[in-house]
């Protein structure tokens, strides 16, 4: 398997390192089942993250002929709505670190990312994960409706209203589509990514390496529907 985690100005690098540490350690134990990388839409570049201005390298372009799976994150940056601030503060057009997270997710939206991610949620060889704001990268990007998805509690009726189906879950395995609550679950998503690709046993010796118990709930769509409780 082999996955590519898209990077994107302003995204948030726990939620890229997270995983990519996790999966790059699945692949050390499953002697090379598992690769990873890290890409952007734009192909080689550094990418200047939304925490500290901290710089990740996307070491080649997206690449769905190559990609198994395709892990999108979510940004970072301040957090609440630009208008609870003075326009001078937020800034006027130029991307600014310290900028709020739903601008930095709609930015996107400007790039060739979102008709790539309809590409891969489009091929049934490839399956698209998301870690926190990524779920809402794909959901503005008119690509999550009718799907049940997780993203941070704070976006969760954001999810709702783009048509997703918004789970209060850990993680939620929707198919081909599988995404990760907020900032930390990257590193249950990716343990649970293991787990479902190459087995429990993988995902428990990386789970181990890392002294990192696995928390909350797996959300698969399956079984009998609840009653209403």
């Amino acid at each position: 398997m082999h996955v590519q985690v898209v990077l994107f100005d302003g995204c948030d690098p726990l939620d890229v390192i997270a995983p990519f540490e996790v999966l790059y350690a699945g692949g050390m134990a499953s002697q090379g089942a598992v690769t990873v990388e890290l890409v952007s839409a734009e192909g080689p570049r550094e990418v200047i993250s939304g925490t500290g201005g901290l710089v990740l390298r996307a070491t080649t372009a997206l690449d769905l002929q190559r990609a198994d799976m395709v892990l999108v994150p979510g940004a970072s940056g301040r957090v609440g709505e630009p208008g609870e601030v003075p326009e001078e503060e937020v800034g006027s057009g130029e991307w600014k670190q310290d900028e709020f997270i739903p601008v930095l997710l709609g930015r996107t939206l400007t790039t060739d990312l979102p008709a790539l991610l309809k590409q891969a949620m489009d091929d049934p060889d490839v399956t698209v994960a998301a870690v926190c704001g990524g779920s809402l990268v794909l959901a503005m990007a008119g690509l999550l409706e009718g799907r049940h998805a997780t993203t941070h509690h704070m976006g969760l009726d954001m999810l709702d209203a783009t048509g997703a189906h918004a789970v209060r879950a850990r993680v939620v395995d929707d198919g081909d589509l599988i995404t990760g609550a907020g900032v930390t679950s990257g590193l249950d998503l990716g343990l649970y990514l293991l787990e479902r690709e190459v087995g429990p046993r993988v995902a428990h010796a990386v789970e181990e390496l890392f002294a990192h118990e696995r928390r909350g709930t797996v959300w698969r769509a399956r079984g009998q529907a609840p009653a209403t409780l």
